[in-house]
């Protein structure tokens, strides 16, 4: 049979509209496959898969098992460690960057941990195919690639998004934690919260329920490029499920993550020249088209596309992903979450 929707459907009557909306979003070949979980006062009110992990052999996804490229939704994975780091003493968001990484070359300014991980640093993005770099480095290699390039801006005097900034970061964390970057956050994040199934991707070393990754054509889709995202593990290289994501937006609601102050700093927009940067410490921090708050991220990466979204106020977290680059439906899921998820 067509075997469109996968995992069957689960959720209250209510939400049977959307379930068909998502849906049309395979029909029209629009997404390759999809996975969304959706949790309300810590219950699961909706949790399906839609389309294909592996379009050629037809196989269905499942919310639970099928494992995505979480592209940037990796970021607040990584802030939740940084965050565990500098509880325990271990790293300060005010002190120099080169107090952990001295041979890192010196720039025309001095930047903090906290400006890498706010974006406000100055370091810049992708340049051509940096995106879709097949190399496998560590993250002390991969810096390299930019370690040599000046500053945007002068540290603290203006926004750029990157993910650049957080191979920096997660270089400062090894050489503060004295581990690997991924044992610390399996350690402290991953292995205590119970998420089990994010965990980087290393090429040729299949993972089970792993989906195949495509790049949207005019028509249809074609597998995408090989890419090795390790070195870049904290910024876009986690694997995950929207089980997993949700998981993580729970323990922030429900204080199994300290709601303290230095949570809420990270969790805090940073203000530059009186404007709202929208972007906290590994996380964006803003309002939806109704002025609800939220904090969370989304992700673009090769092959992967993430929606990880966490509202204090009706205590709701979204969990979207799609085994494509940006199939151009932000618009659509936005809706869609706005109209039928998010109450209050």
């Amino acid at each position: 049979g067509n075997n469109r929707r996968s995992s069957g459907y689960s959720g209250l009557s209510e939400y049977k509209p959307a379930d068909r909306e998502f849906e049309k979003l395979v029909i029209e070949d629009k997404i390759p496959g999809m996975t969304i979980t959706i949790f309300r006062d810590g219950e699961i009110v909706f949790d399906n898969g839609y389309g294909y992990s592996d379009i050629a052999s037809r196989r269905p996804v499942f919310p639970k098992k099928s494992v995505f490229r979480a592209a940037s939704a990796s970021k607040p994975i990584a802030a939740t460690a940084l965050l565990k780091m500098v509880r325990d003493g271990l790293i300060d968001l005010d002190r120099s960057f080169y107090d952990y990484v001295a041979d890192f070359p010196r720039k025309q300014y001095d930047f903090t941990i906290r400006q890498l991980a706010s974006h406000t640093a100055g370091i810049r993005s992708y340049r051509g195919k940096e995106y879709a770099l097949n190399k496998p480095l560590t993250i002390r290699e991969g810096i390299s690639i930019f370690k040599d390039d000046e500053l945007l801006f002068k540290p603290g005097t203006g926004y750029h998004y990157n993910s650049l900034d957080w191979v920096l970061v997660s270089l400062a964390m090894e050489e503060a934690g004295g581990i690997p970057f991924y044992e610390y956050v399996r350690r402290e994040v991953l292995h205590p919260l119970g998420m089990h199934a994010t965990r980087p991707e290393i090429p040729g070393i299949p993972v089970v329920g792993e989906v195949s990754k495509y790049t949207r054509r005019k028509f249809g889709f074609k597998e995408a490029v090989a890419v090795d995202n390790r070195y870049k593990l904290a910024g876009g290289g986690f694997l995950t499920t929207t089980h997993d994501l949700c998981t993580l937006g729970n323990a922030y609601l429900y204080n199994t993550i300290p709601n303290d102050g230095l949570t809420r700093e990270f969790l805090s927009p940073v203000v530059i020249d009186g404007k709202s940067t929208y972007y906290g410490l590994g996380w964006e921090v803003s309002q939806d088209r109704n002025n609800r708050p939220y904090y969370g991220h989304t992700g673009n990466g090769v092959g992967g596309y993430s929606n990880f979204y966490v509202y204090p106020e009706s205590r709701t977290v979204i969990a979207t992903l799609i085994n494509c680059t940006d199939p151009r439906v932000q618009n659509t899921l936005d809706a869609l979450y706005n109209h039928f998820f998010i109450s209050v």
